[in-house]
Order: C-alpha cells, then structure tokens, then sequence
C-alpha cells in the first residue's frame, strides 16, 4: 500500500520540454547573445547553400520566415483570370440626415407636432404625398446613421457585403477591397470593389434601396473596366444642373406668369408632358418680352455647387466638354464663357426685329432640343472627336435627358426629378457637383492638385 501511494500518475509536463515549440521544432533557437559577426554570417551561409528537404527539414535549419502557412488550399478558391469587377461608390448624404422614427404615442411637449410622412427620393414617380395611392405605406427601415455615426461607417461596409452576399445570386467566392477617397477618417465617400460580376438591375435591388435607406447613403454601381477612369468627353445639361435656375421661368417672371410656365415646366421635367409641345406652350407665353431680357438674366443665374471646380479639373484631364440645354443659346453661351466649355447647343428665340421683343416663337430654322436631340448631339460630338461612347460622360436632371444618360458611358442623373432618378442609370443627390469627381475614381489629394493646374 506504501508502494502504491508513493507513485505518481504521469503529468504531461514530464512527458515533454518547457517549450511547445521546441518540442515540435518549427522554430530555430535564438541565435546565442555571445556569436560574433563572424558566426552570424557563416551561420547564413550555410543556411543558404544546404538543400532544404520539404518533406522532413532538418530541425536545425528551420526558422522563421515572416510566412504564415493556413490549412486551407487558397489555390482551388481562387478567381479565374479575368473575372469582372464591380466598383461601388458609396456616398453618405451629410445634407440629409435621417432621423429615427417618432411614435404616435411618443411623449411630446406641447405644441410639438410629428413629422409629416415624406416620400423617399427616387424611390416613387412623385415625391407629392397627395399623388401617392390611398395604400398602407411600406415600413420604412430604422435610420442607423444616427447610431453609428453620420458617415460612411465600419459597420455600414459590413453591412453592405453582407447584402451583397445574401442577393440570390450563385455562390462564387467574393474578394472585396475599399478605400476612402475624401478622407480617412470618417469619410463620406467610400469605394468598394467586389467580385463577382452581378449588375443586372443590381442598383433597383430591394436590398440595395434598404441599404440606402438604412445607412442615409447612395450607392452608384459601376463596371470596373480601364474606361471608368479615363472618360474624354462630358455633356451637361444647363438648367438644374449647371445652374440652379430655370431660365425659362426666370424670363416669365418679367411678365408675371411665372406660376403657369413653372407648372408646365415642372410637369415636362418629370416626363409627364411632351417636351417640344410644352416648351412651345410656354414660349408662347413670352410673346412681347424684351429681347434684352436674355442679357439682364445673366447677373440673375446661379451657377451650381461646384460647378467651376468640377470643369476646371475636368479641363485639366482633357475633357471636351459641351452643355446641350432645353434652354436657349445665349444663355448657354454664356455659361460655357463661364465655365471653359467647348461646346454649348441650346434653343434660339425667334425675335421681331422692329419691335425688339420676343414674338413667342422659336425658329423654325433651328432643332428643339429634345430627348432624342440631346441623345444625337453626344453622339455627334463624340464621333467629331473620335471618342468611343464608352469613355463619354452625361449629366442632367430632366426626364428629356433620360436618353443621353443612357447612351453615354456614364450617365448621372444630378439631383433630378422622381421620375427620373427611378430610370436613369445612376443618379447622385449630392451637395457639389464635385461628387461626380470621385465617381471616376479621384480621390481628394487628386482633385486638390488638379485645382492648382
């Protein structure tokens, strides 16, 4: 019994050495504090003219490499040379926050009243709630930009490829990368670059309108080819876009029917009316207008948010770049004087000559610039310059710009009407016109330096 208790059960620190490492020799010892330089290259020396044997290495000679080796065989996972990519350019809407949601029974003070249901840009025909069908409305998602932060958050690109990966889609292993092209820390504008290629109506996704909504951001999708940086040719529309004003409701104000041509020009912009018939209509309504008018409007426009900025870098990458406009010509001069353009087509004022003053005609001689005018004025300038459609750029707000934002390699529907940020292929609700910079790829540094060309 003596002899029993005097045994030890075996422990596993005598079956082996203080060192886990040691025992299963991957690594070498470290070299001993006492080795001269000597010893140190010699050692080297040796270590690169043995012949190394993968199968079983001399445990004297294996060290630390830097390399650190996985289990899983990467190599079978690999995508095959040549796989499309997507660049995602996503854009936080610092001038729109999104609040959370109130409600009805939340406690208020007194004379507090909760805010009024809003329709979503681009998400309907109108943004008019009295034009909405007498329908339950969808629940909107809870606002999260509010929690994590007003940017383009950690968790908000977390969330985006989670969505991506759960779009009904066949699995294919999916490699992303990202980086911030305003700032580092807590940008605004972020680009994601993810395989593998999935597009088709990717942007009208339900997931990606919820991820919008939820993160207060705007997604643009673009196919990642050499032609999404290097564009040669850029066609902008003139009202709303490059200027904020409408000029034909700026001439009706000096005759006082400012209220019945910006109905109708509301109504043609959102693509409910003809544009030619109601451009006439309106025009028609200028009859007896000084001629002069055209001239006294140019200290009356205002030229957009980062207009200049955008067309003087846009002039220092050697764009040719055009303004085609269901305005008229002079204005369009001169706005193209303003901004360095090369190019600028608009509508021509018929004028009685007599008597100076419009006769609320256009002439007959001149085509109205219409959807399909636009469309075929891209074209022309684009063939006149031997530039491929695909390295063209479009930019307009109206529903008779649809067809040029279609056509051209990139078309960027800029603050645009309901209507039209549904069709368009892309469309930014941005503060500056300078967010269509980033579009292409240009980072802040980028379009600091190209300001100072």
């Amino acid at each position: 019994m003596a002899e029993s208790t005097s045994r030890q059960r075996p422990s596993l620190g005598q079956m082996r050495s203080s060192s886990f490492i040691q025992d299963h020799q991957q690594y070498k010892p470290p070299p001993s504090i006492n080795q001269n330089i000597g010893e140190v290259l010699g050692a080297q020396l040796d270590e690169h003219l043995a012949i190394a044997n993968p199968i079983n290495p001399d445990p004297e000679r294996v060290h630390d490499s830097g390399v650190i080796h996985s289990i899983f065989n990467h190599q079978t996972n690999q995508l095959e040379t040549g796989t499309p990519r997507i660049v995602a350019t996503i854009f936080y809407k610092s001038s729109n926050p999104v609040h959370p949601h109130f409600h009805p029974d939340a406690t208020t003070a007194p004379g507090d009243k909760l805010p009024s249901p809003r329709v979503p840009e681009g998400s309907a025909p109108t943004a008019d709630m009295e034009k909405i069908p007498r329908e339950p409305p969808v629940p909107e998602p809870e606002p999260l930009d509010h929690l994590y932060g007003p940017y383009v958050s950690q968790l908000c690109l977390t969330n985006f490829l989670q969505t991506l990966e759960s779009l009904p889609t066949p699995y294919q292993r999916m490699n992303t990368s990202h980086r911030c092209l305003d700032r580092d820390a807590q940008p605004h504008v972020v680009e994601v670059t993810f395989s593998p290629r999935q597009t088709r109506n990717l942007r009208k996704h339900e997931s990606i309108w919820r991820f919008e909504r939820e993160w207060n951001v705007e997604v643009v999708l673009q196919r990642e080819n050499v032609f999404r940086k290097h564009k040669r040719l850029v066609v902008f529309d003139m009202d709303s876009t490059l200027i904020e004003n409408e000029t034909i409701d700026e001439i009706a104000k000096f005759i006082g029917v400012e209220k019945q041509v910006s109905e109708i020009t509301e109504r043609a912009m959102n693509g409910e009316l003809d544009f030619s018939a109601s451009l006439k209509e309106r025009v028609g309504l200028l009859k007896g207008v000084p001629a002069d008018v055209l001239k006294k409007l140019e200290h009356v426009l205002k030229i957009a948010p980062g207009a200049r900025e955008l067309c003087a870098s846009l002039k220092a990458l050697g764009y040719k770049m055009a303004v085609v406009s269901g305005g008229f010509q002079p204005l369009a001069e001169w706005l193209a004087g303003q901004l360095g353009l090369d190019y600028a087509v608009a509508n021509h004022l018929e004028i009685d000559t007599a008597t100076n003053t419009l006769t609320g005609k256009l002439v007959e001689s001149k085509p109205i610039i219409d959807a399909a005018q636009k469309r075929s004025l891209l074209k022309s300038i684009a063939a006149e310059n031997n530039i491929p459609l695909s390295q063209t750029l479009a930019v307009g707000d109206g529903a008779n710009d649809l067809l040029m934002l279609h056509e051209a390699g990139l078309g960027v529907a800029w603050r645009a009407k309901p209507k039209v940020q549904l069709e368009a292929p892309t469309r930014i609700n941005g503060e500056s016109l300078v967010d269509i910079l980033h579009l292409l790829g240009l980072e802040k540094e980028d379009i600091a330096e190209l300001q100072n060309i």
